[in-house]
Order: structure tokens, then sequence, then C-alpha cells
């Protein structure tokens, strides 16, 4: 089976996210920052559920007819190519922080707090946002990766059991709205305020709802493709009057940015290769190839670069946070280069040996 064309635009939008996610975590210690951008970076944490919705409706783009066509015999090969995306760099990251702890350690300025050793299997595994922690450790945003793990693990039963192309386009509208609203109530009922409340226990949850939402947005994309106006300017409605509501506190942030960001992943998928679309531009796609590095890579890169060049309870200077951002760019680059994709190529060609060599002809292919 032939692989779906990029969509560029889709890609490009992953890697701004990415940066409104490192912003998030540098904002309280850039001195002098203006607090009209102290609120904006404050909302980075938001740039998540975009992904999870864009990391739904990419794998259903993706695997969801080969699932089908292939049954059980093609999961192994899937959950392969899963693994091989998303492990390799967040091994590679991790140790590094180990490393760099257990040199802490040994001058004495070890956190047990924020590195506690005791959790490290938890992490290496991938299990540590399952609900077997109580806090973020180490590399804090790899949280989202924990969840990712599970809805890649869940996602082939999703495949086998949902068909949404056999449902009217209301219906699927109906299920995108019901996902996430339900969402919304079961965090507002556990007491959460805002999407990014108490992550170590809802955020698993968070992603389940968001990545499956994601999975029906992309069906919408794929039967109004080919006339995407009308369902652009309707998708594009729901933006703006969920943003209004989330504006004026007529709709809480739990219901507003998902539907918001639901209906902006569609228009944005819409409007892909359409002429003069901006999101398209080589060096915004670039951003968004590196994007799974910056995003795991800058929060112990962070933490590093205040060891060397912070005091404690130091303002940032401009011009340091200028230098870091830089680093983080290279440290993406480097590390997209360098591990991600060449790890991702090597586990993507070890065959499988417990699947029979019949099978493995008619398995996933890239």
């Amino acid at each position: 089976m032939s692989r779906r064309p990029e969509l560029r635009a889709l890609t490009s939008v992953r890697g701004i996210a990415a940066w409104f996610v490192v912003l998030y975590h540098i904002r309280r210690s850039i001195a002098g920052l203006p607090e009209p951008a102290l609120h904006i970076f404050a909302k980075g944490y938001l740039a998540v559920d975009f992904f999870f919705l864009l990391s739904g409706f990419v794998i259903w783009m993706t695997y969801a007819d080969r699932i089908r066509d292939g049954g059980l015999m093609a999961v192994p090969e899937f959950l392969k190519r899963r693994i091989a995306r998303i492990w390799p760099l967040h091994l590679f990251v991790l140790t590094g922080g180990v490393l760099l702890v257990l040199a802490l350690a040994a001058t004495g300025r070890h956190d047990p707090v924020m590195f506690p050793f005791a959790e490290l299997p938890l992490h290496y595994l991938l299990l540590q946002n399952w609900g077997f922690t109580d806090r973020l450790t180490w590399n804090d945003p790899a949280w989202s990766i924990s969840a990712e793990m599970a809805a890649y693990l869940l996602f082939p039963l999703l495949a086998l059991a949902i068909d949404w192309r056999r449902l009217p386009s209301a219906v699927v509208v109906a299920a995108i709205a019901a996902l996430l609203l339900l969402l919304a109530t079961i965090l507002s009922l556990n007491g959460a305020t805002t999407l990014g409340s108490d992550i170590a226990h809802f955020g698993l949850i968070r992603c389940l709802f968001e990545f499956t939402g994601g999975t029906a947005v992309c069906a919408l994309w794929l039967r109004w493709r080919d006339t995407p106006w009308p369902a652009s300017i309707g998708a594009a409605a729901v933006v703006l009057l969920a943003g209004a509501g989330f504006a004026t506190g007529m709709l809480s942030e739990l219901i507003a940015v998902p539907v918001a960001f639901a209906a902006l992943l569609l228009v944005l998928a819409l409007t892909c290769g359409m002429r003069g679309n901006i999101l398209e531009v080589a060096p915004l796609h670039y951003l968004g190839e590196i994007s799974y590095a910056t995003y795991l890579g800058h929060f112990l890169l962070w933490f590093a670069f205040k060891l060397v060049f912070v005091s404690d309870a130091m303002a940032v200077s401009w011009s340091l946070i200028a230098l870091f951002l830089a680093m983080v760019l290279v440290a993406s680059a480097a590390l997209y280069h360098g591990v991600e994709r060449p790890a991702q190529r090597w586990i993507n060609r070890r065959p499988l040996p417990f699947v029979p060599e019949a099978k493995r002809a008619t398995a996933l292919r890239p």
C-alpha cells in the first residue's frame, strides 16, 4: 500500500507547538518579560493537547486501513514502528539526564524529588504516566510520550472496532463533540480547572480522549478533502466561536480549547497544499521535522544550561535566553539527524522474528 502524501502544514504546526512548550518552561526565568507575553507563554502547555489530536489524526491516516486489512498480524509491525519513532530518542535524552544527575550526586547536589532514581525503570519503559507516579519527574515533557504509548497500544483495537467511514458525517462530528465534552466533564468532576491540572493523574485520560478525537477528525478530512472550502469555513467558525467563548468566560478551557484545536486541525488539513500557504515554507517545515527532538530535549538542556550560566533565583537576561534558544535549535537538529532518524531506520529494518515469513510481505510498510 502506498504512503499518503505528507501534509506539510501540519508538520510545520507541530514545530510551532513544540516551541510554545519550550517558551512555557522558561517563561518565569526571562528577565523583564512583558506581562502579555508571560500570559501567552503560560498557556504553552496547551500545545500538548494539539499534539494529541494531531497524533490521532496522523496515525489514523497512516495505519487504520492497514490494520483493518492486515488484522491482528499487522499489529506487531505497527507497534514496532511506533516504538521506533518515540523510544530511541527518549532513551538517549533520559540517559543523558541520568548521567548529569549522577555527576551532581557525586558532588552532593542531587535533588531526589526532581530526580528519583527509584522511578527510573518506569521512565525507561515509558510507564511513568500510567498512574504509577504522583508528580512529573526527570524529563517532564516525556509524560506525554508515556501517554502516547498507551494510545498506540489501544489504537489497533480502535481501528478494528470503529470504521469512521461507515458513519454519516453528522455522527462523526457528534462523536468528536461527545468525546471532548466527556473529557471536560471527567476533569471538571475531579476538580481540574485547566487541561494542565495534575498531569500525573489526568494526563493519560487527556491523551486518550484527544487522540481518539483526532482519529475522527482525520475521517472528516478524508471525506471532505476534495471539496475543502465549505468544511473549512464551518470549522473556522467553530474555532472562532470556541475562542470567543473562552475569552469571554462563557466556556471553560476544559472544553473550549480541545474543541477549537480539533476544528483548527481540520482547517489546517483541508487547506494543506493550497497556493500561498505560509505554513508549508521550508524553514517552518524543518522545525516540524525536528520538533520531537525539540520537545523531548529542551527541558533537561534548560536544567543543564541554568547550572552553567544562571545563579539561583537569577532572572535570565535576553542575551542568555537567545543563547539557550539557539542551543535548543542546534541540539534539536543534531538529535534528529544523529539519533532519532538513524535509530528509527535501524529498528524499522529489523524483522519481527515471531511473525511468519509469509506474513512479513503483507505487514505494514513504510
